[in-house]
């Protein structure tokens, strides 16, 4: 029979957590891994990562998780291992192989190609890829072998870096460092980098090291999360505000925090902006996000009192309590 899992009771967890999202899982699995290991009762990820993709996902819990869009839509960093001459059905090392073509080119075809994919391109959708048609995932047509045509997707290319030019002779693999902005699909610029250069390719590898302002050298393996006493899990936490970083901050006197949670909007000499982070003064806690429009401020996503006044508690527990 199988065993049992001991049901552990939940609790109020407010933050971001940085995760070094390992190879294997699925981003989903992960996150219920780190829930568990923080007894939380409320978590959500900003990013999906693919099992063979490893890497930065931030894990947010319970307030966090109303301005984890914000990162959903942040420019991401990646390190990715193309190989040249093979094409699989899914575009990365887990389809099964298509097509294989002779490898022809040389250094400065590479560095050529690359730099007609820097900036601003046109991306088809993968069919191996979770987004809808008809209210279903493209990848479930993919698995009953129906195609489904997909339009042409505007994304950028920030920065697109050959990482092992000077150690590369055979050109038969490269790896590369892309910042990109949301939405690209980095299997399918593998897949248009081998077109390109008229052999064709496939992703080997993928490791995520940023995401927004969030970097791999900040991330914990979940090793790392596991072998941590349990009453110091709590303080591997970023505050709920990191997710607002570069968001403009507003503070508000008690008065008007009191307002603005209830959803009044406020006057001041604030200048306009789309988005900003608003906090109380007496204590200084976040009451959520705005917008500033000809000195009115316009209450967007609020914290509740109760989310407030937990966090204040936590701020005020000294680690190991």
């Amino acid at each position: 029979m199988p065993r049992s899992r001991t049901r552990v009771p939940r609790r109020p967890v407010h933050g971001v957590l940085l995760l070094d999202k390992p190879l294997g899982l699925s981003s989903n699995d992960a996150l219920q891994r780190v829930k568990w290991l923080l007894r939380a009762e409320k978590a959500g990820h900003t990013g999906t990562l693919d099992p063979l993709a490893s890497g930065v996902l931030p894990v947010c819990f319970g307030a966090a998780t109303k301005f984890s869009q914000l990162h959903l839509d942040a420019d991401k960093t990646y390190h990715a291992r193309l190989r040249f001459g093979v094409q699989t059905t899914t575009g990365d090392a887990e389809g099964e192989v298509v097509r294989v073509r002779p490898i022809v080119h040389d250094a400065d075809d590479i560095h050529r190609v690359l730099a007609q994919f820097t900036g601003p391109i046109l991306q088809v959708p993968p069919m191996h890829s979770a987004l809808k048609h008809d209210g279903r995932a493209l990848y479930e047509y993919a698995r009953e072998g129906v195609a489904v045509e997909r339009e042409a997707r505007p994304v950028t290319i920030f920065e697109l870096e050959w990482l092992d030019a000077g150690a590369n002779q055979g050109f038969d693999a490269i790896e590369i460092r892309v910042k990109c902005s949301k939405g690209t699909y980095i299997r399918t610029l593998a897949e248009d980098i081998g077109e390109a250069l008229g052999c064709g390719a496939h992703l080997t590898a993928l490791r995520r090291v940023a995401t927004g302002p969030f970097t791999l050298e900040a991330a914990l393996t979940l090793e790392q999360i596991e072998t941590c006493a349990e009453d110091e899990r709590l303080g591997l936490l970023r505050p709920v505000e990191d997710l607002l970083s570069g968001c403009p901050p507003v503070v508000l006197s008690s008065e008007d925090a009191g307002r603005f949670l209830s959803g009044m909007r406020r006057r001041g000499v604030w200048p306009d902006a789309p988005l900003v982070a608003v906090y109380g003064s007496h204590p200084r806690a976040l009451l959520g996000t705005g917008e500033v429009r000809g000195g009115e401020l316009i209450p967007r996503r609020l914290l509740s009192p109760v989310e407030i006044e937990q966090i204040l508690e936590i701020l005020e527990t000294p680690a190991g309590d």
